[in-house]
Parts: C-alpha cells; sequence; structure tokens
C-alpha cells in the first residue's frame, strides 16, 4: 500500500476522491435529494461547499455520513478506512494514533466509525439452495488480569457463520445454547442451504430444519471428508483470534459487536483487492451516524 497517494495527503484529493465514490453521477443533496446544485466558490464559503437549487440548503461530501461534523482532515480518514480494510487482523488504535499524529481517544473514535461504515445493511441471509453454509463456535479472549484494577478478563463466546466461498457473520452470545445458536442460524441462514457444523449437540435439532446437515467427528479426530467439514467457519476463528490476541489484546463486551464486524467485513471481501474492500467500505459510510457520547456511554 502506498500511502502517500495524493488524496492520502492532500485534503482537496481526498473530497474529490470521496466525491467520486458517492456520486459518481454529480453531487445531490441529501437533504431533498435534487441534483440541481451548484458549487460555492471563493474564499468566504468552506471548501467542498455545495448549494441545493431546489431546497436551498448546503452541504459537503460528508454530510449525512460517519464523517459529518469531524475536525480530523479528511485525507486522514480515508488512510485510517485503507489501514483497517488492508490489515488482515486489524490494527490498533494506538498505531493509527502514532501514524496520522492524533491522540489515542481520536484514533479509537475514528475507528468505531469506520466499523459502524463496514457493518452491511439490507443484504439477505446466507447461503441459498446448492449453497454450504458452515457453523462454529469458539470462546476469543483469556482471562489475563489486570495488575492496574485487578480485574479478569474473561472469554467471550462467539457464533460464526461462513458461507463457502461468499461472506461471513459472527455474533457474541451470552452462552453457547441450543436456542441462542438456533437463533443465530435460522435469522442468518437460508433454509434451503446446506448446514456443516462439527458434531456439538447444539446442532443437532436445528440441522433438521435445512436442507442437509453435514457434521465432522472432532472427538474421534476426524476433522472432515470430502465435501463434510467446517474448515472455512474454523479459518476466519483462526484469523480472528490472532487478531484479538495480537493487535487488540481486549474486547469490551459494548464494543465487541464492532470489532466483529470488522473482521466479518474483510474475510466477505477476501478476494478484493485493497484498494476494492477500502471503496467498499466508503460506500457504507453514508446514512450513519455514530457520536462519541453514544460509544461512550456503551463503554461506561
Amino acid at each position: 500500500m502506498d500511502i502517500f497517494q495524493p488524496h492520502f495527503t492532500n485534503e482537496d484529493k481526498a473530497r474529490e476522491r470521496l466525491e467520486a465514490i458517492r456520486w459518481p453521477e454529480g453531487p445531490f443533496c441529501p437533504h431533498c435529494g435534487s441534483f440541481n446544485a451548484t458549487r460555492l466558490q471563493g474564499s468566504k464559503h468552506r471548501a467542498g461547499a455545495i448549494q441545493c437549487n431546489d431546497c436551498r440548503q448546503q452541504f459537503t461530501v460528508t454530510v449525512g455520513t460517519v464523517f459529518e461534523r469531524s475536525k480530523v482532515p479528511l485525507n486522514k480518514w480515508l488512510l485510517v478506512n485503507h489501514l483497517l480494510c488492508a490489515s488482515k487482523k486489524g490494527m490498533s488504535a494506538h498505531q493509527i494514533g502514532r501514524m496520522i499524529g492524533v491522540s489515542y481517544k481520536t484514533a479509537w473514535f475514528m475507528c468505531h466509525r469506520i466499523r459502524e461504515a463496514m457493518k452491511s445493511t439490507g443484504e439477505g441471509p446466507l447461503g441459498g439452495p446448492g449453497k454450504v453454509v458452515e457453523s462454529d463456535e469458539a470462546f476469543v479472549g483469556g482471562k489475563k488480569r489486570n495488575r492496574l484494577s485487578g480485574k479478569t478478563a474473561k472469554k467471550k463466546k462467539v457464533v460464526a457463520l461462513v458461507e463457502r466461498g461468499g461472506r461471513a457473520r459472527s455474533f457474541h452470545v451470552a452462552n453457547i445454547h441450543a436456542n441462542t445458536v438456533r437463533s443465530a442460524l435460522v435469522t442468518n441462514i437460508d433454509r434451503a442451504s446446506t448446514l456443516m457444523t462439527d458434531e456439538a449437540h447444539v446442532y443437532m435439532a436445528v440441522g433438521r430444519e435445512f436442507a442437509n446437515h453435514g457434521h465432522t467427528l472432532h472427538a474421534s479426530r476426524k476433522f472432515g471428508k470430502g465435501e463434510t467439514h467446517s474448515n472455512s467457519a474454523e479459518n476466519f476463528f483462526s484469523i480472528l483470534k490472532r487478531g484479538v490476541i495480537g493487535t487488540y489484546h481486549h474486547w469490551s463486551e459494548a464494543h465487541m459487536h464492532r470489532y466483529l464486524v470488522e473482521f466479518d467485513f474483510r474475510y466477505s471481501t477476501k478476494g478484493d483487492t485493497d484498494t476494492e474492500r477500502a471503496e467498499q467500505s466508503l460506500r457504507g459510510i453514508y446514512g450513519k451516524r455514530l457520536t462519541y457520547r453514544r460509544t461512550d456511554k456503551l463503554a461506561a
């Protein structure tokens, strides 16, 4: 990755790139949807300001996005977005703060805003007729005692659903129980799919609700035979766990769903280049807002 590309170092170039992604057919008003708009020129107007000729409202390309009202230069936003999309196991807020010259608090909030953009909206269930969806569960994190607070970080339970050659979705659950696992499966997987799991008893009943159910026998050291395996889901967890251990070290339960979205997004777009993945993330910034007060309350 070339971090010295113009849109990573120049705010005007960054705005031009974002406008090209958001407005390929020209700017339209986020307030009324009109394409009848005029760019405001001159030193008295803020950079990138546009006025709608119908509703007379002014706007820029960041209005109605996770970047709205941010004082961080837009080129730094695009750089952080690219770093998170290109780093297979993620990148810590401390590292990002050092790289772009902002405080840890600012970098942490920027990362959460970008994870909000990565969240998929309006997508249908995984799988379908003739497709295979694998499911697996794992304990993420560790029981390491914090020397300052004296508190122990407990392992968190995660269920992952991976469509072979396609998308991934993971969920933090309170307990690995038949009811919680079933809820995740039936609301996110097409019933016409083939479900692949291990031999855990939580899958036995719900497996009958799908077109087919194959399972491996891990207890007998048989990890798969032919197409009957859950290797894709286990591969997802191998990346996820390395991200927790080697990059983030700890996830709070309040924000764990955002970190899972980040790993889901990268896994689901693993066939794309880093640039394509970063652009797809930028297409998801619209219609989403995340304030620091909201995230801070969740962390409290």
